[in-house]
């Protein structure tokens, strides 16, 4: 289906829709192919600073598409993981904007985006064991990096859904927004985002994102080498240069 993926631009933020309504947003093939292209996409356009995630017709999405699974589908891409930024997470930030569901399958896109913006109605699940599957889609593997484990379980054990407002005080949800202003707040974010330096925000991720998986004796060498070039930055010049002068910066990435 041409339009069931949106790509749109606000900016230097990209935002990508699934826009299937009609299907509560569930992922086939083609929106798992085209929303791999929008986030390559992002990631090679410097242009481009930081990515929005979001489902159109109030839902996030409800997971895979079962019709599509029954025809042999899969919405996985090979070597990259489900819609191609589970397994290889893209390089430039990414905002998921959750209205109403984001069940099974889509609750691990949100957990592929490095923030969420949720509207107070939204609800999150991994209600995979209640099928007798497992949520390999990255939900096993990564929810307890991004809250307390034994929530973590607790989710994964049950297959019990949470609304909003305890995915916010469990810290799976950074922001809330009232029901139909997720995206805006989400774009809002990533704008903010986008308005620092690329640079260092990408190392800043980088160091996030993997460096609570290196050794404790290599730290901060491996550190060291990521922060010595962005310091070394003509980007890191401009941004004193135009702290000293009160202006906003001009980023070139370089």
């Amino acid at each position: 289906m041409a339009d069931d993926v949106l790509v749109s631009r606000v900016g230097a933020v990209q935002v990508i829709t699934i826009n299937r309504p009609e299907a509560r947003n569930a992922l086939d093939l083609s929106v798992a192919t085209k929303i791999c292209a929008a986030v390559d996409e992002l990631d090679e356009t410097d242009e481009l600073r930081a990515g929005v995630l979001t489902g159109a017709g109030g839902t996030f999405c409800s997971g895979m598409d079962l019709k599509a699974f029954l025809r042999g589908e899969r919405p996985v891409i090979e070597g990259r993981g489900l819609c191609g930024i589970t397994q290889t997470r893209p390089r430039k930030p990414m905002v998921a904007a959750v209205e109403g569901w984001a069940l099974a399958g889509g609750f691990e896109l949100a957990l592929a985006c490095d923030l969420v913006v949720a509207s107070t109605a939204a609800r999150f699940g991994v209600p995979e064991v209640k099928r007798g599957l497992v949520a390999s889609g990255g939900g096993a593997l990564t929810l307890a990096s991004r809250i307390a484990p034994a929530v973590a379980l607790e989710l994964l054990l049950t297959g019990e859904p949470v609304d909003a407002a305890r995915a916010f005080d469990v810290g799976l949800v950074n922001r809330l927004a009232e029901p139909g202003e997720a995206l805006q707040t989400a774009v809002e974010l990533a704008t903010t985002i986008a308005g620092n330096g690329p640079l260092a925000v990408a190392a800043s991720k980088l160091l996030a994102t993997d460096g609570t998986q290196w050794r404790a004796d290599e730290r901060w060498r491996r550190q060291s080498e990521i922060v010595a070039p962005v310091a070394a930055s003509e980007d890191a010049r401009e941004g004193a240069r135009a702290f000293a002068e009160r202006r906003a910066p001009v980023w070139r990435g370089r």
